[in-house]
């Protein structure tokens, strides 16, 4: 089987573990008395439009495939020569642990870059995105960033979509009937320690890092 077949076959594995954990919610709502007007044509949640009610649509090889390398090449331009560029200090500490790498805007712009080399640019993405989420207050803001998440990272059809294990997506399926600033906190915790174990160490054996050292220590240039 090639590995566009697989990738297809692994999408509606995804899609049909959705859709029992959409229906699972939707009985939820039935017995709580709120259920939607749609309930008896939803096939996932309508609410935050996270498929675009075409749960029963798996798009072909190609288009998969094309729109994908699409969005990742288009996908910001945010890297390391963007972010504050950083001390000698401050980048070596990034070895001594991945906390310190994120709790940098320099270390994060060039984890991010490195992210991007290896197709997997949508975990910071989703982390960050998090992390403006819990800053914010408004109910409305929230709901409606709870739900451009949801579209962006979680749903099964996004090109964007991070890796979840089941129990964190039920989770999410759970929040998503409240959404707060806190909704996806279990999963960006996930996603954290992924990134930790194992995108991490190879940014820390990586060319990219160690000439990022390398340039730091030489002297600058003399004018």
């Amino acid at each position: 089987m090639s590995m566009g077949s697989e990738r297809v076959e692994m999408r509606k594995r995804q899609m049909q573990v959705h859709q029992e954990a959409a229906a699972s919610v939707l009985q939820a709502r039935n017995r709580m008395g709120n259920t939607p007007t749609n309930a008896s044509n939803a096939c996932c949640f309508c609410w935050c439009c996270c498929c675009s009610c075409s749960c029963l649509t798996v798009r072909s090889e190609d288009e998969t495939i094309q729109r994908t390398t699409y969005e990742r090449r288009t996908e910001g331009t945010t890297n390391c020569d963007d972010s504050p560029k950083p001390t000698l200090e401050e980048a070596r500490s990034w070895s001594t642990s991945f906390e310190r790498l994120m709790k940098s805007a320099a270390g994060r712009g060039c984890f991010r870059q490195f992210l991007r080399t290896e197709f997997s640019e949508e975990n910071m993405m989703f982390w960050l995105a998090c992390e403006e989420l819990k800053k914010e207050t408004n109910k409305t803001v929230v709901e409606e960033k709870v739900r451009q998440i949801y579209e962006d990272f979680i749903s099964i059809l996004s090109p964007k979509e991070v890796s979840l294990d089941s129990r964190v997506r039920e989770v999410i399926n759970r929040n998503m009937l409240e959404p707060t600033s806190h909704t996806f906190d279990d999963a960006q915790q996930q996603i954290y320690t992924l990134m930790q174990r194992d995108s991490y160490p190879r940014y820390m054996n990586s060319a990219a890092y160690t000439d990022l050292v390398k340039g730091l220590e030489e002297p600058p240039p003399e004018p």
